[in-house]
């Protein structure tokens, strides 16, 4: 699901600890993706001012600055009471004097704790991204402009958080059927005008998808902080073999970067 799941999380535990005052950090292991830093007792005393997000990146906005958390490939943020006891790969916990406490899970450890002095990325972890989907700066003709003479699959270009962040998988997918536009078309073949619809159309199944996901907020104060897959209707991801919802002609698949690419070989062109 990408950066949709991210950003109801960021939704999700917003009204628990925003205006809130940090009272204790607790590091039971440093040895994520980076090593958690070991000044992060300075934040006792803070108060979260806003929960932001860039791309899977979330980021707790302090007066002097940012504390970046990834959840890499299974971790999980909960929002929970400061006597629920701990539990196996439960490496991280920001308490509130609410009582309130952030805990970060993380099985595989891929995940991330830094600390952005004054909100500057000193490791370029943010700088390099692409624009947010749902913001102006993806806007008509970006996409148009960043595909001149690329010779990749469309797909693969959406999916390049180098290009735009947040285009998932399952939405790149959804995308790409309802613009008409075929997941292996060279992403530099595609005119102008498709483009600038196709940009409107990541825009409307984006927003839908987190319209959706709204009510699974509360799953965030739960014992296993997984927020359930919200209802979706999907034309085509997860469908291969189906009948098109369009047209009825039998949906086909392919592998494109080892990720399932499903299409209606009459509903889509190049």
């Amino acid at each position: 699901m990408g950066c949709i799941c991210d950003e109801v999380c960021r939704l999700g535990i917003s009204p628990h600890i925003i205006n809130n005052e940090v009272s204790k950090v607790v590091v039971r292991n440093a040895k994520l993706r980076w090593p958690i830093p070991d000044d992060l007792q300075k934040l006792i005393g803070l108060n979260v001012k806003s929960v932001d997000r860039r791309a899977k990146y979330l980021l707790l906005r302090f007066d002097t600055g940012s504390l970046l958390l990834h959840l890499g490939m299974s971790g999980t943020l909960r929002v929970i009471d400061k006597e629920v006891p701990v539990a196996k790969h439960d490496h991280f916990d920001l308490v509130f004097a609410n009582g309130v406490v952030l805990r970060l899970n993380d099985p595989r450890r891929f995940g991330a704790v830094l600390w952005f002095d004054e909100h500057y990325d000193s490791q370029g972890l943010l700088s390099k991204l692409g624009p947010e989907p749902l913001t102006d700066d993806f806007g008509h003709d970006y996409l148009f402009n960043k595909a001149k003479k690329r010779k990749v699959p469309i797909k693969t270009f959406l999916m390049n958080n180098h290009v735009v962040v947040g285009v998932g998988n399952i939405y790149a997918n959804e995308a790409l059927f309802l613009a008409g536009i075929l997941p292996t078309a060279l992403a530099g073949s595609i005119s102008r005008q498709r483009y600038n619809r196709l940009t409107d159309i990541i825009k409307q199944v984006l927003a839908a998808a987190i319209e959706q996901g709204g009510t699974t907020l509360k799953d965030f104060t739960q014992a296993d902080g997984r927020p359930g897959y919200f209802a979706q209707s999907l034309f085509v991801y997860g469908r291969a073999g189906e009948a098109c919802l369009t047209c009825k002609e039998t949906l086909l698949e392919v592998r494109q970067s080892n990720r399932s690419s499903v299409y209606c070989p009459n509903c889509q062109q190049d």
